[in-house]
């Protein structure tokens, strides 16, 4: 095998190269999960779908918390991960809603699953 810069599967539309770095955070920006090595030219969602991340969530293998009440309520919820307008929204993954808000607005998240927001 030659070296990886020799190939065109490394060439973005950009018509540069680039190996993709696809990470997950916590909300102290402490690293949780990496994954690099991914072409530059793949999709966004197709890197995530592509990570171990992924499949781990999708068969429900990453050893998250069970789902719990949120305080002053009796319908549990998932933990989720935030991520932005590229990946689909799943069980564990919801995303903002789309557009532009002040900066000082609050920011609001989209929630999938059974549950409907005044349930929760």
């Amino acid at each position: 095998m030659g070296n990886m810069w020799c190939c065109s599967e490394y060439f973005n539309y950009n018509n540069t190269f680039s190996i993709v770095l696809f990470a997950l955070v916590d909300a102290n920006y402490n690293f949780m999960f990496v994954d690099t090595g991914c072409q530059g030219r793949i999709s966004d969602s197709g890197v995530f779908t592509n990570t171990e991340l992924y499949k781990k969530l999708e068969t429900r293998n990453l050893c998250l918390p069970q789902p719990i009440p949120l305080n002053g309520r009796e319908k549990s919820v998932p933990y989720y991960s935030i991520g932005d307008e590229v990946f689909l929204l799943s069980e564990n993954l919801m995303k903002a809603y789309p557009g532009q808000y002040p900066k000082d607005s609050k920011n609001e998240f989209s929630v999938t699953g059974s549950a409907e927001p005044e349930e929760l």
